[in-house]
């Protein structure tokens, strides 16, 4: 594992891949963004945790098949429930799989990202989780949605603290189906700095962890529906 020298003022990120040119090529895309750079990396669960405990990096990029320790028991030891000063992290993977997401997000992730998400939803998921707040896959969002659609009817979903603003509610429709903060921005003719207001704003309202639970609420109440993939003829 290594270590790298600190910037004062950026967000500081670990990256854990086991292999080499995969966490090449994740830290030289981080280290091209403004205001990210990357301090660590690591080749196997166990030293991504140990190094993240020294480090304390404001953001922990782990994958999730690893050597030793994988991604998602390394997720549970420094963001789980029973971590008395949790980091924040995010997952991203080669593997699409519904088990991975449900597991990453139950141990403690703010964020899941295919690795071929892109440097601008890797950057966004980064700063996101930095901030506090989740970004999840636009695309895993969405087959999520679907899937806890065809579980059947729940129960009543719980008010928001405060109802939402017009301009909240077009957010939270955005959110839901899957638009990053950079597309929102650009859909409403607003500031990034605009939307990222208000997602704060409308997820302290709904309670909401992560924009998953955004898009499960949309659906609860009536505001989406999700699209079903058209069978083939």
């Amino acid at each position: 594992m290594t270590a790298g020298r600190v910037t004062t003022g950026n967000i500081r990120v670990l990256v854990a891949d086991d292999q080499e040119i995969v966490r090449t090529g994740l830290t030289m895309i981080l280290n091209a963004q403004e205001g990210i750079e990357v301090v660590g990396q690591a080749a196997d669960g166990r030293a991504a945790v140990e190094l993240a405990q020294r480090l304390r990096p404001d953001v922990t990029l782990l994958d999730i098949r690893m050597p030793d320790v994988d991604g998602i028991e390394a997720t549970r030891l420094l963001a789980g429930p029973g971590v008395a000063d949790p980091l924040a992290v995010v997952v991203i993977t080669t593997f699409d799989l519904d088990e991975y997401v449900y597991a990453a997000l139950r141990a403690g992730a703010r964020g899941f990202l295919l690795k071929d998400a892109g440097p601008a939803l890797l950057a966004q998921a980064v700063e996101a989780a930095a901030s506090g707040d989740a970004l999840i896959a636009p695309s895993v969002t969405t087959r999520l949605l679907r899937a806890f659609a065809d579980t059947g009817p729940r129960d009543l979903p719980a008010q928001p603290l405060d109802p939402l603003t017009a301009r909240e509610e077009e957010v939270l429709l955005a959110v839901a189906v899957g638009r990053t903060n950079t597309e929102i921005a650009r859909e409403l003719f607003v500031t990034l700095s605009t939307v990222k207001s208000h997602v704060a704003n409308m997820m302290t309202k709904l309670r909401a962890r992560n924009r998953v639970e955004v898009a499960l609420w949309a659906y609860d109440t009536g505001r989406l529906r999700p699209v079903r993939p058209t069978r083939e003829p």
